[in-house]
This record gives structure tokens, C-alpha cells and sequence, in this order.
């Protein structure tokens, strides 16, 4: 071994004065990357690649709601399929019923006791493609309300604001 190889060698076991860079190097991508993903701001809406969502200028960022998804064939509530577009239509009432069972049972999940016991706190999001219908839409609105939901809001695109 040469001289140098040795010198370097015994500063590295004997702990010369180098500082351990790396481990805290690592220590810091570790904490940004924890405070990227608990810090972003993440649409609450779910991610729908068959839905085309209307564009609107929209000064509301959506909240933590129950969401109702419209596509074309089918009818979800926060993912769990209810029915099919064909029975809402078909359905002769204001109401369709199994939309309302669904309904109610995610107000009765819900752990916020104000939301349980004011109807006006209560809100649910239609996510809906820009080609529904809008006696389905309507049939989903009342369904809503008559499932004690206070506010009712359409998920939309937000889209540029005019300069000027």
C-alpha cells in the first residue's frame, strides 16, 4: 500500500475530518419528499378518464363531499356502483330509490355529528359528463335532496380567466 493509500484509509477509521454528509443528505430527501406528499394541494374529486367535466370558472375549491358519478351507461356513489342510467330514466318517480338508499347510507357513515344532525351542512358533488342529459341530472338533484343533502354541486374544469 502506498503512503497516501494508508493516510486516507486510518482518517477514514479513525474518524478524520470528514462529516458524514451522506446519511444526512439522505435524512433530507427523505423529509421533502414527506412534506411534498403531505403538503400538496390534491383534487378531492376522484380521477375519471370515460367523463368528459364541464369547463367553469370556479372560485370554490371542491371539499370532502359524497360524490355521485354519471358516466354513460352507469351510476356510482363515492365508487360504489347504484344503478344504470337506463333504470334512472326508466324510473317513473322524482326519486330514484336506490340512488336515495346509497345516499343515506354514506350520511349515516358519516362521524360528523354536525353534519348528521344539519341538513344544510350536508353536501354532495355530481360528477357528470358535459353530454348528460338534463332530466337525468335533475332526477339526480331531487334524488339528493330527498336524501336530506342541503348543498348540491357539479364538478367542473376550472378554466382560464379572460385577461383584461
Amino acid at each position: 500500500m502506498t503512503p497516501y493509500r494508508i493516510k486516507r484509509h486510518r482518517l477514514r477509521r479513525h474518524g478524520g475530518s470528514h462529516f458524514a454528509l451522506v446519511p444526512f443528505i439522505d435524512m433530507m430527501t427523505i423529509l421533502v419528499v414527506f412534506l411534498l406528499a403531505h403538503t400538496a394541494e390534491v383534487d378531492i374529486l376522484p380521477n375519471t378518464k370515460n367523463i368528459s367535466i364541464p369547463q367553469s370558472i370556479s372560485d370554490r375549491k371542491p371539499g370532502a363531499t359524497v360524490v355521485v358519478m354519471v358516466t354513460k351507461d352507469s351510476l356510482f356513489v363515492d365508487g360504489q356502483p347504484v344503478g344504470t342510467v337506463a333504470d334512472l330514466v326508466a324510473n317513473q318517480g322524482p326519486v330514484f330509490a336506490p340512488l336515495k338508499a346509497a345516499l343515506v347510507a354514506e350520511r349515516a357513515k358519516s362521524l360528523n355529528v354536525e353534519q348528521q344532525s344539519d341538513v344544510t351542512k350536508r353536501e354532495v358533488t355530481i360528477l357528470g359528463d358535459k353530454q348528460t342529459p338534463y332530466s337525468v341530472l335533475k332526477k339526480i338533484m331531487l334524488t339528493c335532496s330527498d336524501a336530506e343533502y342541503g348543498k348540491v354541486s357539479f364538478a367542473v374544469v376550472e378554466r382560464e380567466k379572460a385577461a383584461g
